[in-house]
């Protein structure tokens, strides 16, 4: 049962503005903890930018995203298990040259070394070169509160792995963090290197979209779409906020928005925000190799991709039965435009090694301002209070990942359950 609210006159104890997974975990943590709770989001459903459509029977998840069970706060804000992940075998396929090859966890997929070790490519200064560059993300301690970091580049270069691991790193990371120029902080980089070594990523049966559901269950009656905040006024103790038709009362407001709509109501700079356009296919036809990400090693690639992968290989749910999904990834330059539906086909087709002739594009999704960048020296915990009783959350608070967003929404919280 909600606490008695301590604002006189006011609507709720906390109104959160935006739906994604920050200000989703908000809420729900402060529901947790009695205080009445109001969640107003703009768009038409939660989520934020996890979002899933569903077109013909294919699941396509608004960019490509995967969930790696291995996220610390990912089992404190939902019941992991209810989820159904569908993981993707843990490595990589990288297509160099004329040929492929398969870059298996050791651990977890054994029976792919004695052909890892005779067709990876890696003798014994590439792999020392990487242990080098990748052994700090065994002391997790050290890359949350790094005494030094560099870019991603500088430390590449510093461990001096070059060649084809350079060149799997450059496409893979960039797939991942969105920065094909190598200037994210390298203990951010190895923090989620140190996640990948945790846990295998994967996609819920029901989608992406299966998170925010499932973390938003609690608190459905409390959360009101089509409510697009255009002003925060300070009203006594409390605040005050409108949407250009109703008025809200509240003596907490959380703006929990995307970066840009946050800093246009609360005052706080957007950081600078990274792009990627992702294009989605039917296939009729099964594909061959295992379900893996590949990425594009060759000296020059043939195409603009970072990423394809058969999505239905590692998720069935994702496509009807028979038929067969695959999803590829592009990055989005600030006011670039995407590139074309052919030349991220046939780039697909060219790392797959398949012929695309008989696919049928479902859907493509533009994501302008999909993450935060996350630059040197790495800083895991912003502010979030603005001024008493307003705060901000995101994952642009934490760090630019979904661990980022839902701890970013917890601590708002815990410091608004603490409040007097």
């Amino acid at each position: 049962m909600a606490a008695e609210q301590r604002y006189p006159g006011a609507d709720c104890d906390v109104l959160v503005v935006g739906a994604g997974l920050a200000g989703l975990r908000c809420a729900s943590v402060l529901h947790e903890r009695g205080l009445a709770v109001t969640v107003w989001d703009a768009s038409d459903a939660i989520g934020g930018r996890v979002r899933t459509d569903v077109v013909d029977g294919f699941r396509c998840d608004r960019g490509f995203q995967v969930l790696n069970p291995a996220y610390p706060e990912l089992p404190r804000a939902v019941d992991v298990s209810s989820l159904r992940i569908q993981p993707f075998e843990a490595g990589v396929v990288l297509r160099d040259q004329a040929r492929s090859r398969v870059w298996a966890h050791p651990l977890r997929s054994p029976g792919r070394l004695p052909r890892m070790a005779l067709t990876s490519g890696l003798g014994v200064r590439e792999l020392w070169a990487l242990a080098r560059w990748a052994g700090p993300a065994l002391r997790a301690h050290r890359l949350t509160a790094p005494t030094h970091d560099d870019s991603l580049y500088g430390a590449l270069e510093r461990a001096r792995v070059h060649g084809l691991p350079r060149r799997v790193l450059d496409q893979f990371l960039a797939g991942v963090v969105l920065d094909d120029r190598g200037m994210t902080s390298n203990a951010f980089i190895l923090l989620l290197v140190r996640m990948f070594a945790l846990g295998v990523p994967g996609l819920p049966a029901d989608g992406m979209r299966a998170l925010p559901q499932a973390i938003a269950a609690p608190i459905t009656d409390r959360i009101r779409l089509q409510r697009k905040v255009s002003h925060i006024k300070r009203d006594g103790s409390g605040w005050t906020v409108t949407d250009g038709h109703d008025i809200l009362r509240a003596r907490h407001v959380v703006v929990a928005t995307d970066a840009r709509a946050a800093e246009s109501l609360t005052g706080v700079p957007a950081p600078q925000m990274k792009g990627v356009v992702t294009d989605w296919w039917a296939v009729d036809s099964p594909l061959p190799g295992p379900a893996m990400l590949w990425v594009d090693a060759r000296t020059k690639p043939s195409g603009p991709l970072v990423n394809t992968a058969v999505i239905s290989k590692a998720a069935p749910t994702y496509a009807p039965a028979g038929r067969h999904l695959v999803a590829a990834s592009a990055l989005l330059g600030p006011g670039s435009e995407p590139p074309s539906h052919a030349a991220m086909q046939s780039h697909a087709g060219d790392i797959l090694g398949a012929d695309t002739s008989r696919w049928n594009l479902i859907t493509r999704h533009v994501i302008p301002e999909a993450l935060p960048v996350q630059p040197p020296p790495l800083r895991v915990r912003r502010s979030v209070r603005v001024d008493d009783g307003l705060w901000v959350c995101g994952d642009h608070r934490d760090t630019a990942s979904i661990q980022g967003a839902l701890v970013s929404g917890r601590r708002v919280a815990e410091a608004i359950a603490a409040s007097p």
